[in-house]
């Protein structure tokens, strides 16, 4: 029921993923009556994916806002969307959570209704973004959850986001990097300071040093922790520009009619820089530390990029991100305690 296009696109991406991923049955969580008026609107789609057994809704009365406070949204909502879908994978009726809803009513509901994995500090947000090498994207963390972090939780956002790029993204050995605003140990804030050497010393951590916002889009990092304030304003600033590079190649390209044939020549390259920059295809972004798939996507989400977040979630709780998670966050507060 949240986000810029629902319930329209939400469960337009709902149908498309019951039937076209294998082995993944999606529950639509919000007013029934406003999403069967969605289904009459894609009445052979959305009749063969409810006679497959793959897709269901799940009637939750109440929505969290996207303008609410998220506390106060969520204690005060029982049966808000939200929170009814939370207590599905708490109750282990569903693997996966996705909403393109109010992310803080989506972080503070799940620390609510699942808790934390035992050992972890404090969640974070972790955004996938495309990078020079498609093969190989950057895993960003945090990127919003916590505003004001210390070392010790960045060590575990590392740790966390390592995990998840093994386990979903693929990464055998995930490199990890330290945005700072230097690659020196000595560069950087208090915070990012103190976190370089404790960095070093986690076993199992692949640790490349401190990385410059120049080199996130380069490909030679899989995953780079920050504070969710840092985090949150790379995120914007990268989106904003992709927007903006967008606007410029269109405004150049119809200043005269060489330009235009020079478009047109150029079309097919376009097209596929334009799918490589996609945010769509990355699926949204995990809310890593809780026990349960959690993702987040964005509030303007398509019918596609809702598809892409329900691959993500199934794919996370078929790997089994939380429990990987829970082994080496165990391992690295046993280790400390060695020490």
């Amino acid at each position: 029921m949240g986000g810029d296009n629902a319930p329209g696109e939400i469960v337009l991406g709902g149908i498309e993923a019951a039937l076209g991923l294998e082995d993944t049955k999606v529950l639509l969580v919000g007013v029934q009556s406003q999403i069967e008026a969605e289904f009459a609107k894609h009445p052979k789609e959305s009749s063969a994916a409810v006679k497959s057994g793959k897709l269901e809704i799940v009637h939750a009365p109440d929505v969290a806002e996207m303008d609410e406070t998220p506390v106060s949204a969520v204690r005060k909502k029982k049966d808000c969307s939200i929170n009814v879908a939370m207590r599905l994978v708490k109750e282990g009726k569903a693997d996966a959570f996705v909403s393109a809803g109010n992310s803080g009513a989506v972080a503070t509901s799940a620390i609510l209704n699942l808790g934390r994995i035992p050992g972890v500090l404090r969640p974070a947000i972790a955004t996938v973004l495309p990078t020079r090498r498609p093969i190989r994207p950057l895993l960003l963390l945090d990127a919003g959850a916590n505003m004001d972090c210390h070392a010790d939780w960045l060590v575990q956002f590392a740790i966390m986001g390592s995990a998840y790029s093994k386990a979903v993204l693929k990464r055998e050995k995930p490199l990890v990097g330290l945005l700072s605003i230097g690659t020196e140990d000595c560069k950087g804030n208090e915070m990012t300071k103190e976190t370089f050497p404790l960095l070093k010393e986690v076993a199992g951590i692949d640790f490349r040093g401190n990385v410059e916002g120049h080199d996130l889009f380069k490909g030679q990092t899989d995953v780079v922790v920050c504070d969710g304030f840092v985090g949150n304003v790379v995120l914007k600033t990268a989106e904003s520009l992709a927007h903006a590079i967008g606007y410029f190649l269109k405004k150049e390209c119809f200043k005269g009619i060489f330009r235009v044939v020079g478009a047109l020549l150029l079309k097919g390259a376009f097209k596929a820089m334009k799918q490589q920059l996609d945010p769509d295809i990355y699926g949204g972004a995990p809310l890593l530390g809780v026990p349960g798939a959690v993702i987040i996507t964005h509030g303007s989400s398509s019918h596609k990029a809702i598809y892409h977040a329900v691959r993500v979630g199934a794919n996370a709780a078929r790997n089994d991100v939380t429990g990987i998670i829970s082994r080496e966050i165990s391992e690295y507060e046993a280790s400390r305690k060695d020490l």
